[in-house]
């Protein structure tokens, strides 16, 4: 990955068209919240399938409930990253990166299949304002994050950035008590 893409550094604000045709920013998605970028090899991947069905099943519940949002980019065609979605059973906007803005941007070209041209997937935790938090290389299967590892992530990551994480604490009691009396 390009070496200026590190923890601290902010990730571009990419626009790109979805599983509907409609063009996203990144920020868009992002919506003020954590958001987990996974960068996919795409449909033709048995791994990333495995992967993206067990955040579909085991992790996105979860993160709808906990301000976190999710998306999904792939080199494939809008139908493409359509059809993926609806496989893995995804809730998550799935975006296509065709014109590998991405790919080049990141310098994250999977330079061993040729035939495909993916880009390595990756899987990336930003905090509001897309600051990059942690990335995760899954170029081999483990190095992907587990829903247990991402609710770790993302349960440090909210520790820090909500004031209130904790409420019992005595200054977050007065301060909510100050504002709202």
């Amino acid at each position: 990955m390009n070496p200026k893409f590190i923890p601290g550094a902010t990730f571009p604000d990419f626009e790109l068209p979805d599983h509907t045709h409609t063009m996203r920013k990144i920020s868009d998605i992002q919506n003020g919240f954590p958001l987990v970028v996974f960068i996919s090899r795409g449909k033709h991947c048995p791994r990333e399938s495995q992967h993206l069905t067990t955040i579909a099943r085991d992790f996105a519940p979860w993160a709808g409930v906990a301000y976190t949002n999710l998306v999904t980019i792939s080199h494939n065609t809008v139908h493409d990253v359509a059809s993926h979605r609806i496989m893995v059973g995804a809730t998550w906007p799935f975006l296509s990166d065709e014109n590998s803005d991405v790919k080049n941007t990141l310098d994250i070209d999977e330079y061993t299949d040729s035939t495909h041209k993916p880009m390595v997937p990756h899987t990336i935790i930003l905090a509001p304002e897309r600051v990059i938090e942690k990335i995760y290389v899954g170029y081999w299967y483990w190095g992907r994050p587990s829903p247990m590892d991402l609710w770790q992530d993302l349960r440090g990551l909210s520790q820090r950035i909500y004031a209130d994480y904790d409420p019992t604490v005595p200054a977050v009691r007065e301060a909510w008590q100050s504002a709202n009396s």
